[in-house]
């Protein structure tokens, strides 16, 4: 039934955001290509993306135990490998994508899922010896040389989701809260430089704490993302009869798909995207109570943390709470390697269900 419910819940909002991608898109889609143009390559990831469901839900995922570090090895190379120009690609203003032809690989997402796999067997095989500072001082170190690497693309929203996935990892381990104080007070002077040093993110934290001080440069789409949710009020105008994707709020298909679905669908919309998350998270965060092994636990936990920081942080930027960092809604906007990636890890939170005492 568990398992059941996930995949419902799953499906439900993969279908919500094939509905907001074209509605959100085709307006674009038609000045630039055809009406249709994201639509099918999102329905074509899709499709992918539950077929990766099904075959991974059906591999024992022991066997990412096993080859954890190969994993983390290849992530590692890929992230290099990506900053070399002539085989990365620059892509708004960020190099963090491989050119494959018909579609582009952003090797963050595939390092923020070989990390939680790595970190689930470290906490496995640790756990007991968490107590003490030196044996988390390893894992935070390849945290934190993950985060370089992903700073130097920059790609700050991927750092910052991969970091938290880790730590909220590390704070269920038996490693002493007491500590935490001084990891949260060296990550905020790590935070503060990072904005003192990129006049773009200084230009960001202005433009979040008063948009309209520059309407027409840095605070344009926060504004714009505001004017879509405002006029939504309870009900919405009603799907596809957005007026903000008309080219107001540039690319709406992606960061900001969520303005677009509460003018569309208004608050009762809104909320209920919200609210099947909050189920997906739930259901995760408690069947991962009944793991049979620790790795499987904190398999569960980091892959439904990575899920449930993103979306927390892409829906406060929407709604103006946190500054624009430029990361996708999950299984909602725009991007079939988010999309993919994110089912796939879908896929290896099943498998770790089925093999469950408290659910087999």
């Amino acid at each position: 039934m568990k398992t059941k419910r996930m995949i419902i819940i799953t499906i439900m909002i993969v279908i919500i955001g094939l509905v907001s991608v074209y509605s959100s898109s085709h307006v674009w889609a038609y000045y630039k290509y055809d009406s249709y143009y994201y639509i099918k390559r999102q329905c074509l990831f899709a499709f992918l993306g539950m077929l990766m469901v099904f075959i991974i839900s059906k591999i024992d995922y022991h066997i990412y135990y096993r080859y954890a570090k190969l994993i983390l090895v290849v992530c590692f190379i890929l992230l290099g490998l990506v900053l070399i120009p002539g085989i990365g690609v620059v892509r708004g203003g960020s190099r963090s994508w491989f050119n494959l032809g018909i579609f582009a690989l952003q090797p963050s997402e595939l390092f923020k899922l070989g990390i939680i796999i790595f970190s689930a067997s470290y906490l496995d095989k640790y756990y007991l010896k968490m107590k003490k500072i030196r044996y988390c001082l390893g894992l935070l170190l390849i945290m934190g040389l993950g985060f370089a690497l992903i700073m130097l693309q920059p790609d700050f929203g991927s750092g910052v989701v991969m970091a938290c996935s880790i730590l909220i990892m590390i704070i269920v381990s038996p490693f002493p809260f007491k500590y935490f104080i001084f990891l949260g007070i060296l990550g905020l002077a790590g935070i503060v430089f990072m904005i003192l040093t990129a006049s773009y993110r200084m230009e960001r934290i202005l433009s979040f704490l008063d948009p309209f001080s520059d309407p027409l440069g840095s605070g344009f789409q926060a504004i714009q993302a505001l004017y879509a949710i405002g006029p939504g009020g309870l009900l919405g105008v009603v799907f596809d009869n957005s007026i903000q994707k008309y080219f107001y709020l540039p690319e709406p298909q992606t960061d900001f798909i969520f303005a677009i679905i509460c003018e569309e669908f208004g608050f009762v919309g809104g909320g209920f995207l919200i609210f099947l998350y909050w189920q997906l998270i739930s259901t995760v965060l408690k069947m991962s109570t009944y793991t049979n092994d620790l790795f499987g636990c904190f398999l569960m936990l980091g892959i439904i943390s990575m899920i449930g920081v993103q979306t927390l942080i892409n829906l406060g930027v929407v709604v103006g709470l946190l500054p624009i960092t430029g990361i996708t809604l999950p299984l909602i906007s725009y991007g079939g390697k988010s999309l993919t990636i994110t089912l796939a890890s879908i896929g290896i939170i099943l498998n770790v269900i089925k093999q469950s005492k408290k659910f087999s």
